[in-house]
């Protein structure tokens, strides 16, 4: 819950104070990039570094959460006007090292940082201030750090993970100085544990120091743009604000979730079910469902992931025809992990914090949905001669048209859907239980089939198609390539260009999850 405090007067001085530091802090570096042509972005790091530090101390120095909030919202201000109308080159230079092809592009971290810290002082400033002091730290000094050593050291590129240009060197940074840094605070904060985390042993605060430090590394990786400085310091504080509510019992639960989804992600990497994105993705949706999920959660999840990985590697000679149509191929990436399991992820956020039962139906339901629409894909395009028509008319398409159904496709569908809940039936999931067997594997199928239904319409409608000029044919894939290895971009003949495969399961995964949840609400 965001609260905002009452000011506090004799926080007015200090207030004062932490505006003209950081003004001077600004105008300086300002003046060293425009007379001294000084690295703009070596000197960003360096004050995001410090307000990292600063972050850390903040509480220390003011009773309320008044004027820290005032402060990030000024600064929020001139951070934005500054993006928009270029007026601190200190702010908003780019790394020519940090993007791919050294192409620059624009940076949002100076106006996340103030949006992120404000929004975990409205909510964590009462009881949890410390969760707030440690995410802010981790991702100030971490982030700043791993960004200077990988732009100035890196020299081992990691593929396939963003378009920011991400380093092994650099990663290895944020993981060693996040860890460090969780391992202090974690020990100096004890004092200050609520009493359910006051049993945990040094060992186990040690091996949370280390998982959170993966979980900062992997969304480090994942996120450019300065979106890392978001995401970095929710997801640590979301995790620590969760095992502080629930106790030490929970911290054991999410160690093992943990070590569970980091080995889902390698072995993933290794049969080529995902490239480094995606596993990366995945680990990281693996922990909170693992982890604050337990059995109940894990066991549909896998069931979704493992038919679905090698349902998409069987009948590979039948499927061949359909590579260059389909966006993607059968190795998934990160933007397919979110498509699929992205609003899975945020439902089972959601339960965390709320504990409402009916959260589990749309997670179900979410996972039938994509279950659903893969295995329609996957099984419409192995079946031998299939007929396929597109939902929107009725006439007859090739098979592998977005928004093309078939009846060996909608069957699958539908049997997929069935499936997810019969694993949560078999695992004895409590609540489908009370709700009854039948009633939950009609609610969860039918959630699933309509679900894959919406995707074919969105797909026949707004999803982007593109004329293929080199093999003449409709695909999803916005360029082609010649056999001289020249690139060719593909020409839109339908839908909208921002519209993708990705955007178009995940309004599939949104449609089944919000069918199981109102659905099991009101039968």
């Amino acid at each position: 819950m965001l609260r905002l405090q009452a000011p506090v007067q004799q926080d007015l001085p200090m207030f004062f104070l932490t505006l003209g530091i950081l003004a001077l802090f600004l105008l300086l570096f300002e003046i060293l990039v425009r007379k001294f042509s000084i690295s703009g972005f070596v000197l960003r790091k360096v004050l995001h570094f410090t307000l990292g530090v600063v972050s850390f101390f903040v509480p220390a120095f003011f009773v309320s959460n008044f004027y820290p909030v005032l402060t990030a919202l000024i600064f929020l201000a001139i951070n934005g006007a500054s993006c928009f109308f270029g007026l601190f080159r200190t702010l908003h230079e780019p790394n020519r090292r940090d993007f791919e092809g050294g192409a620059e592009q624009p940076t949002y971290g100076t106006i996340l940082f103030p949006v992120v810290f404000m929004l975990l002082a409205l909510a964590l400033w009462e009881e949890s201030v410390w969760i707030m002091q440690t995410s802010m730290l981790v991702m100030g000094v971490g982030d700043s750090l791993a960004s200077l050593v990988g732009g100035s050291f890196g020299k081992t590129p990691i593929e396939n993970m963003t378009r920011g240009r991400k380093t092994v060197e650099g990663s290895l940074t944020m993981f060693a100085s996040s860890f460090l840094l969780l391992v202090a605070c974690l020990f100096l904060f004890r004092a200050v544990f609520p009493e359910g985390l006051l049993a945990a042993t040094p060992l186990e605060l040690l091996a949370l120091a280390l998982l959170l430090a993966m979980i900062a590394t992997a969304v480090e990786a994942l996120f450019s743009h300065g979106f890392d400085n978001l995401f970095i310091p929710l997801a640590v504080a979301y995790v620590l604000y969760v095992i502080a509510t629930n106790g030490a019992d929970h911290l054991v639960h999410f160690l093992v979730g943990g070590l569970f989804a980091f080995l889902l992600a390698i072995v993933s990497i290794k049969v080529k079910f995902l490239d480094n994105s995606g596993a990366t993705a995945t680990f990281l949706l693996g922990v909170t469902i693992f982890g604050f999920g337990g059995i109940v959660w894990t066991v549909p999840l896998l069931t979704f992931y493992i038919l679905s990985s090698v349902l998409s590697k069987l009948g590979r000679k039948r499927k061949a025809r359909f590579d260059l149509v389909f966006e993607k191929g059968s190795q998934r990436d990160a933007g397919q992990v979110y498509a699929n399991g992205g609003i899975a992820w945020l439902v089972m956020i959601v339960y965390s914090l709320t504990g409402d039962p009916a959260y589990f139906f749309a997670y179900l339901g979410t996972l039938a949905a994509v279950q659903s629409d893969t295995w329609a894909t996957e099984i419409g395009t192995m079946w031998p001669n299939p007929r396929a028509r597109l939902i929107t008319t009725m006439k007859s398409v090739p098979v592998g048209t977005s928004g093309g159904v078939s009846f060996p496709g909608t069957f699958g569908a539908f049997a997929g859907a069935l499936l997810i809940c019969a694993s949560a039936i078999l695992i004895g999931a409590e609540w489908v239980l009370e709700y009854g067997v039948a009633r939950s594997f009609m609610l969860i199928g039918l959630s699933g089939l309509l679900a894959s239904l919406v995707d074919s319409f969105f797909g026949a409608t707004v999803q982007a198609q593109y004329y293929d000029p080199v093999r003449e044919k409709v695909t999803e894939r916005t360029h082609s390539r010649k056999e001289n290895g020249e690139l060719v971009k593909n020409e839109l003949i339908k839908g909208c260009r921002f519209i993708n495969n990705d955007v178009v399961n995940t309004l599939c995964a949104l449609s089944g999850s919000a069918l199981a949840f109102f659905f099991s609400r009101s039968l």
